[in-house]
């Protein structure tokens, strides 16, 4: 339901994006977003149909695409990473094979639609792990399991190997300023036999930091790893206001933006368009610099959430699976390179004029 528009010109969202420079599409896919009753869990309702579907557009679009896998029925990050109800009483040996073939059946409907990934992520987000408990890392009580994380994580690499050779494999994390979390988390995945092709970092202002530790982390992780990286998830807001207070009304959820204007004094960048232009721009500056050319770009999160109705992160049966309070709507429009009512913002002509 969204529209956006580009100098007063409404267009398609992919046409307007790729006018402004970007050549990439991030699509997340989750393995079964509905309850016993086939009713959604909102968010997008990421099923492999909508993912086929939004690949077939951007592929259409001249666009290349990162297929997400996040091994879940619902958001991934570092705090769930809930099990599919489907595997549920899986041994850990029945969860490597059920990753291994989850893995494989979609990227041959993937093929078999004619939109193979250019990039597959193997899970989200994982620095506490995936597939709880078992694959669970950094807990307040007992060892991390780190055995069965990498066995899991190995078995989505070698899928992708084998049915889309073609696909480069990135395992993400987030905290992108916090080096020595990834050098542990790293040393621990590649000494145990994991691999992959490039490293994924989130970074937004609101929650990971300062800029020096993001270029200083990247820097490192590039030469130590000797791995491509991506800032795969980047995203700062262009105003502390929610679009409830834009337009006066009820924005039907109980909180106000993720990045609100409680955060403005601790952070590098202020709330503005100015602070978010600014934002991108360091950004760029600091993924080109890092070490053997081992930079290969950004993806925002998330460029077009815009506070249409229904656009929300959950319906009611996604809240009630997550174990969240509902009812929730969009608290990231303020945070999106489209303004509340669907227009261009300036950051997008500075991803474009970059050079």
């Amino acid at each position: 339901g969204g529209i956006f528009r580009d100098n007063g010109q409404e267009l398609d969202v992919l046409e307007i994006l790729k006018r402004y420079g970007i050549n990439w599409v991030r699509l997340r896919l989750w393995n079964d977003p509905y309850d016993e009753n086939g009713a959604e869990y909102g968010g997008g309702t990421c099923d492999l149909a909508a993912v086929l579907a939004l690949a077939g557009r951007a592929e259409r679009a001249g666009m290349k695409w990162l297929l997400n896998i996040q091994y879940s029925d619902f958001w991934t990050d570092p705090g769930c990473q809930m099990v599919p109800k489907s595997w549920r009483g899986l041994d850990e040996r029945g969860l490597e094979n059920a990753v291994y073939r989850y893995t494989r059946d979609v990227l041959s409907a993937c093929r078999a639609a004619g939109v193979t990934p250019d990039m597959v992520q193997v899970g989200n987000e994982l620095t506490g792990g995936l597939l709880w408990p078992t694959g669970q890392l950094w807990q307040e009580e007992g060892q991390p399991h780190w055995d069965s994380a990498v066995r899991y994580l190995s078995a989505g690499v070698r899928a992708v190997r084998e049915e889309a050779p073609q696909a480069r494999t990135i395992i993400h994390l987030d905290h992108g300023g916090k080096n020595l979390m990834y050098r542990e988390w790293f040393d621990h995945f590649f000494g145990l036999g994991g691999d992959c092709d490039m490293i994924g970092l989130s970074f937004y202002p609101c929650w990971h930091g300062k800029m020096p530790d993001l270029a200083a982390n990247m820097n490192d992780l590039a030469v130590r790893y000797g791995k491509d990286l991506v800032v795969i998830e980047a995203g700062t807001a262009f105003t502390s206001d929610s679009y409830a207070a834009h337009e006066g009304r009820d924005e039907g959820h109980r909180k106000g933006p993720t990045a609100g204007a409680d955060m403005a004094e601790t952070l590098e960048y202020p709330m503005t368009v100015q602070g978010q232009t600014a934002y991108i721009q360091d950004l760029m500056q600091i993924i080109r610099a890092v070490p053997e050319n081992r930079g290969k770009g950004f993806f925002w999160w998330e460029p077009a959430w815009l506070p249409v109705p229904g656009s929300g992160w959950a319906k009611q049966p996604g809240w009630e699976y997550i174990g969240k309070e509902g009812p929730e709507g969009n608290e990231w429009a303020n945070q999106t390179l489209f303004d509340f009512d669907g227009n261009v913002l300036p950051t997008l002509s500075v991803i474009r004029n970059f050079h």
